[in-house]
């Protein structure tokens, strides 16, 4: 545990907020400040990549490393940042605060996993306490989702940051049932062989994570987030073309520069993994369909999908200006 620690304080280093103000149309003096409500690994590093080449074409960019996608969006709601990362479907409904999603980064890949020395299947978790990465997140959705399907409730939803985190947590004894990434369920697998079993999902098509900004941002600074949006797109496209460039995108960069030799070693596997699934057009209308059919089921938002309407979601003004540019895939 004390290695993630360590790791967690090295990646989370924070970043002073600045409150900005920009001019329509044009690319901003001011900078574009980002709240991640995760931490920086290597899961996040082509989104790391995508950032550094936005900063090589004019946009100064600041990232901040929250607790949680709530604080990030708190954080985007009160101005105290520019764009957040998360999916804030609820949020949107619920408080209808004036921020819409403007671009998928990921796709849910989750792995709901329990130790066998407790539980073996769905139906043990009734009455019983769950992990997840935060409140709003796809992770609990998904574990609400198999919840109803099972007709099962949990006793309490603790929420834990970070899928090493929870995956350290596992293997500590601190956690007996949660939900972790591709790299967790490969770590448990050889740290533990038998240990712990990953529960039937079924297929979910959702959005994990977006990119969400305040609507008058997004008007404002039109060029700044063009520019994003392009950076994401290519990259994306590049990596899963060729899931080992990340390797070396990640030197040429000098990303993530106290990743472990473990954590290393991890890279290519995991966005071999995950290349599949790397939305490689930001989206858009069709994401914002999947989402509303997985989050009506799942109960992150209210009504049915059928009558929820994309634009009350998502601005999709950069992204339809970006793919027009570098076309669709």
């Amino acid at each position: 545990m004390e290695k993630l620690t360590r790791r967690i304080r090295a990646s989370a280093a924070a970043v002073a907020f600045v409150i900005a103000a920009a001019l329509p149309g044009v690319a901003s003096a001011d900078p574009m400040r980002i709240a991640f409500g995760d931490i920086a690994t290597v899961e996040s590093l082509h989104l790391l990549v995508a950032l550094e080449r936005a900063k090589e074409k004019g946009v100064d960019i600041q990232v901040t490393y929250l607790k949680s996608e709530d604080i990030a969006a708190q954080a985007v709601v009160s101005g105290q940042a520019d764009i957040g990362i998360g999916g804030p479907y609820a949020l949107l409904q619920k408080v209808k605060a004036p921020i819409r999603i403007f671009m998928q980064l990921s796709k849910l890949q989750f792995y709901p996993v329990v130790n066998t020395e407790f539980y073996k299947e769905w139906k043990d978790l009734d009455g019983q306490e769950i992990a997840v990465h935060s409140r709003g997140s796809g992770t609990e959705a998904i574990m609400q989702l198999m919840a109803d399907k099972h007709g099962i409730k949990y006793s309490n939803i603790a929420y834990v940051p970070g899928a090493e985190v929870r995956t350290g947590a596992l293997l500590q004894g601190n956690v007996k049932a949660t939900i972790v990434d591709s790299s967790g369920k490969r770590v448990l697998e050889d740290q533990a062989p038998g240990k712990f079993a990953f529960l039937p999902l079924g297929e979910v098509s959702a959005t994990d994570e977006a990119l969400f900004a305040n609507s008058d941002y997004l008007a404002a600074n039109s060029k700044d987030v063009e520019t994003l949006v392009e950076a994401i797109v290519t990259t994306w496209r590049e990596i899963a073309a060729d899931p080992k460039s990340v390797v070396a995108l990640r030197e040429q960069y000098k990303l993530l520069p106290d990743a472990t030799p473990e954590m290393i070693a991890d890279i290519e596997p995991y966005f071999t993994e995950a290349a599949p699934n790397i939305p490689l057009n930001g989206g858009g209308a069709d994401a914002a369909r999947d989402d509303f059919e997985f989050y009506t089921i799942s109960g992150a938002l209210t009504g049915e999908a059928k009558d929820l309407k994309v634009e009350d979601f998502w601005d999709l003004t950069a992204l339809n200006a970006v793919l027009a540019k570098t076309g669709t895939k």
